[in-house]
């Protein structure tokens, strides 16, 4: 086939034309269903209305006798077609079979068809919507017309009864497939939510288990090793140094079987199998740090430590915990001040040590001890998921210093 040259231009403008004119239509549109829905339905049935009395008044032959005024009457009751479907439906017949209301009966079926789940009654009103478009008005025309004319009005009588039935059935049916697609849909977000847990509960479970059988293991074996050395050792200070290292284990314990148990109750909630330490526990575990720690509570109307949002509190006492076993660490013997600071707008945690002793350093440099960093990182992202910020650094007297920042908001102070 030949390529005319502007057979090409003639594609792109009926493109562009259509293109503009499916905007316009989705523009339109989207207005319409901004409106109300009383206001949409109430529009709809004015237009419907309007048309009906416009096709029973312009299409009446005669002069205007009882049945000119019967189908003005059978146009006016579709004003109650969407609270009473049927009796509108019944008030349209008379001019439909006497009369020229042919749009308001065909309005008046599709509102039936529409506002009824039960087919039956939507055929039924077909059929006697068809029988009225059908017979003439006088019915004694019946039997001067001829086969041709029968022929003629029996089909659009079926054309114009069962169109109306068979799209108010069509949009009840798609309606329902739309409902069963949104049903689906839901259904399918729920299994993929239930297979992602299943999938976080797989994980936690494996994880639980490797903590299970090889720290927990190991930290049972340092417990046990320190309590053999506590009841075998002769000097004095090693035994108590034992009992420490003992006592340090078990808790350790404790922690690891803590964890393992929250980590296997995979979908049980938020709620924690074991209480966790909070802000009331910091003078506890700064006596028991061993690290020569004092603590200092600024910003308090009492020596009491306020109730805080769980999160808050477990985020602060975690940087104490890490702050000290580092200070504990790598800088054994050297002072350390804990200092905790309420603020109107914010939790204020600061953990500084000085310097360590030169002989502490090089003992420590023997033991190896490991430090891969990654506490302070985990502290970090602890403390950005509660939007906040921590700092940690050298200070200028060779010592250390973590700050820890954690804002609260009116309800959570």
């Amino acid at each position: 086939m030949r390529n005319w040259p502007g057979r090409g231009i003639g594609q792109r403008v009926g493109h562009a034309f259509g293109s503009r004119a499916t905007r316009f239509c989705q523009r339109v549109k989207a207005r319409v269903m901004r409106l109300p829905q009383p206001v949409r339905s109430a529009a709809i049935t004015l237009i419907l209305t309007a048309a009906a009395f416009l096709d029973a008044g312009l299409n009446y032959p005669g002069k205007k006798d009882w049945t000119f005024w019967a189908s003005m009457v059978s146009c006016a009751v579709l004003l109650a077609r969407r609270r009473y479907p049927r009796l509108v439906l019944v008030g349209t017949l008379p001019g439909l079979y006497a009369g020229t209301a042919l749009v308001a009966s065909m309005v008046a079926l599709y509102t039936v068809a529409r506002s009824r789940r039960v087919a039956w009654q939507a055929w039924f009103a077909a059929a006697v919507v068809g029988v009225g478009l059908y017979l003439p008005w006088p019915i004694s025309k019946e039997l001067t017309e001829s086969a041709s004319d029968h022929i003629q009005r029996v089909i659009y009588a079926v054309m114009l009864s069962i169109g109306p039935a068979a799209l108010a059935l069509l949009l009840q049916t798609r309606e329902a497939l739309q409902a069963r697609i949104v049903e689906l849909a839901t259904l399918r977000d729920h299994e993929r939510e239930l297979h992602a847990q299943t999938v976080i509960a797989r994980e936690r479970a494996r994880i639980a288990r490797e903590m299970h059988d090889v720290v927990s293991h190991q930290a049972g074996l340092i417990a046990v090793q320190a309590g053999a050395l506590q009841v075998t050792a002769k000097d004095e200070g090693v035994r108590e140094v034992a009992g420490t290292l003992r006592g340090l284990a078990v808790a350790t314990l404790e922690e690891l079987r803590s964890m393992i148990l929250v980590l296997r109750a995979a979908g049980a909630g938020p709620t924690e199998l074991a209480p966790q330490p909070r802000l009331a526990d910091l003078p506890r575990l700064v006596a028991e740090s061993e690290a020569g720690a004092t603590l200092e509570l600024a910003g308090y109307g009492s020596d009491a430590l306020p109730l805080l949002p769980e999160p808050i509190e477990r985020a602060a006492y975690r940087t104490v915990q890490e702050a000290l076993t580092n200070a504990r660490k790598h800088a054994p013997g050297a002072a350390t001040t804990v200092a905790v600071e309420l603020r109107d707008d914010c939790l204020r945690v600061a953990v500084t040590n000085t310097a360590p002793p030169a002989g502490p350093i090089a003992f420590n440099d023997q033991l190896q001890l490991p430090g891969g960093g990654h506490g302070i990182v985990g502290l970090r992202e602890r403390a950005a998921l509660l939007g906040g910020t921590l700092a940690a650094g050298p200070t200028a007297d060779g010592g250390f210093k973590i700050r820890l920042s954690l804002p609260l908001t009116a309800a959570a102070r």
